[in-house]
């Protein structure tokens, strides 16, 4: 049975992945700060430990095979709210993360990039990994700097880097602040869909693909970094796919917008044999299916910008 460490596994995506790995007989550690609540998942072979990725010295790495890495402040509203944190927990932290995983010969790491490092590009450019990277915000430049100092250790253990679109889906650790959640949520509460700009261009993927990701390459000797979004579509194609699984009104605004748009190439993954399961349809399905069954609530934590930014200083 072999060991993996979670890192941020109490997350979005970490809930996910652990009750996945759970069901393929792995042990796993997972370390988490719980900033947004207690979500460790508590199962025989699951210890959980409550610890910051700045502490990462105090874990003890016996017999661990591989590193899922998900730790890090999430996206560019949260880094802005304290850019040196962002800095010092995803940079940093993973600078003593992959000392700690080399000098255990920790065997393969696996880092949770972004897609955004790529940056705001022409309408229609369709960015595969070759393309070079123009991050924009400091959470952009974090991810890349933190993926090289990864690529750095690269002679001494395997690395595979993912770089995902926006995700999207449910999971009980629910984010409402990503593109395709947010907006069905408010179809569903408020019965309209409040659209800023609209024309921008976001990849998406399902939240069961990304965390399926994570698997294929842990159990595969495979490296090297790899984009995971299957489907590109502007801000307000998203939410007219939204109304036809919810009654609501869309509102478009044109004199606010967040400028990032971008067409991410995930051939090179489905090129290894990956094949993704769901899409945005299912998780619109699926978030109106907790929703209407009351599983799905408006919880003051599922919004994590205004949860770190009313929380921020309890982590300083």
């Amino acid at each position: 049975m072999k060991k993996i460490l979670i890192t941020g596994g109490s997350g979005y995506k970490g809930v996910v992945l652990i009750k996945k790995l759970i069901m393929l007989n792995y042990k796993i550690i997972n370390i988490d700060t719980n900033y947004f609540g207690n979500y460790f998942i508590r199962h025989k072979n699951v210890n959980n430990i409550k610890c910051d990725i700045r502490d990462i010295k105090k874990i003890n790495f016996k017999d661990i095979y591989a590193c899922i890495h998900l730790a890090g402040i999430a996206n560019d509203p949260m880094t802005d709210l304290n850019q040196s944190l962002s800095w010092e927990i995803t940079a940093l932290g993973t600078k003593l993360l992959m000392d700690k995983l080399v000098e255990n010969n920790v065997k393969k790491i696996i880092f949770a990039s972004s897609g955004s490092v790529y940056g705001t590009k022409k309408k229609n450019e369709i960015v595969s990994e070759k393309i070079e990277l123009n991050p924009m915000s400091t959470y952009n430049k974090v991810k890349m700097v933190t993926e090289n100092i990864i690529l750095s250790y690269a002679k001494d253990i395997k690395v595979v880097i993912i770089r995902p679109a926006t995700v999207c889906g449910f999971s009980p650790r629910m984010r409402l602040d990503l593109t395709v959640n947010l907006l069905t949520f408010q179809a569903l509460k408020n019965k309209k869909i409040i659209v800023f700009g609209g024309n921008q261009t976001r990849p998406n993927v399902h939240i069961e693909d990304i965390v399926n990701t994570y698997i294929f390459f842990l159990k595969r000797n495979i490296t090297g970094i790899f984009n995971v979004g299957f489907e590109n579509y502007t801000i307000i194609q998203i939410a007219k796919i939204i109304t036809n699984y919810v009654d609501a009104e869309i509102f478009v605004k044109k004199d606010m917008h967040d400028p990032r748009s971008y067409f991410l190439d995930s051939s090179k993954l489905l090129k290894t044999g990956f094949k993704p399961k769901k899409g945005i349809k299912d998780a619109i399905k699926e978030l109106k299916h907790f929703y209407d069954n009351k599983i799905l609530q408006d919880k003051k934590n599922y919004h994590s910008i205004k949860w770190l930014k009313q929380n921020i200083k309890k982590f300083l």
